[in-house]
């Protein structure tokens, strides 16, 4: 399997960087995968090139086929006038409009500020959403005042956990017979999914059933 990893942080280094690798770490101790870390302030040139020439070059283009081949995605972006940056944006404008669909993205943010937290739910949710992207419920955003806390680190442990769940059998797993979230996701079209805590694992409902408990017995 493959984990890729796109983080936007534009110093070196970066309290962007810094949370991609913590939530790398955190996927990869419930599943094994190979990681590929994209920085796109290394990508930035040749990102508004695409733009104006419609044709990605080298690196971009490297780029663009690993987050399509991925078996799961970590975006990470700082916050920049109350959103994602817009190389962040731009990125993800250029990619094909196919490259996401059905994939699992856990996304995540870093700011300043706790008063920005709900970004990941107002602009990358709903940017990874229009992609078709399978966002994953847990996101994580990074203040200043976090680093350090135990809130975070148990939100990036949980999320972490979600992912690796979705991309295939985890290293808690049993055996083949354990219902991995990996499974689960295409029947979630038609179904729910009752629980997201990986510790106690995912558990769908179809909604025929669901339906049927909503009607008044005869």
């Amino acid at each position: 399997m493959k984990l890729v990893v796109v983080s936007a942080g534009l110093s070196s280094p970066s309290s962007t960087r810094l949370l991609a690798d913590r939530l790398t770490a955190a996927t990869l101790h419930r599943v094994d995968a190979e990681v590929e870390v994209i920085e796109l302030r290394d990508l930035a040139t040749e990102i508004a090139q695409h733009f104006v020439t419609g044709f990605p070059q080298a690196r971009l283009a490297a780029a663009l086929d690993a987050v399509a081949a991925a078996d799961g995605l970590i975006a990470v972006t700082p916050v920049f006038a109350a959103s994602y940056s817009g190389l962040f944006k731009s990125f993800f404008d250029v990619i094909d409009k196919d490259a996401l669909t059905g994939k699992p993205v856990l996304v995540a943010a870093t700011g300043g500020t706790a008063r920005h937290s709900l970004v990941t739910e107002h602009a990358l949710r709903p940017l990874f959403t229009y992609l078709r992207a399978l966002v994953l419920p847990t996101a994580v955003y990074a203040a200043s005042e976090d680093w350090g806390e135990e809130g975070l680190a148990a939100r990036i442990t949980r999320a972490g956990g979600e992912l690796a769940r979705f991309m295939g059998p985890t290293v808690a797993d049993a055996g083949p017979d354990v219902d991995t979230a990996a499974a689960i996701a295409p029947r979630s079209l038609t179904g729910a999914i009752t629980s997201v805590d990986p510790a106690d694992g995912f558990q769908v409902t179809p909604f025929e059933q669901r339906l049927a408990a909503l009607r008044p017995a005869d």
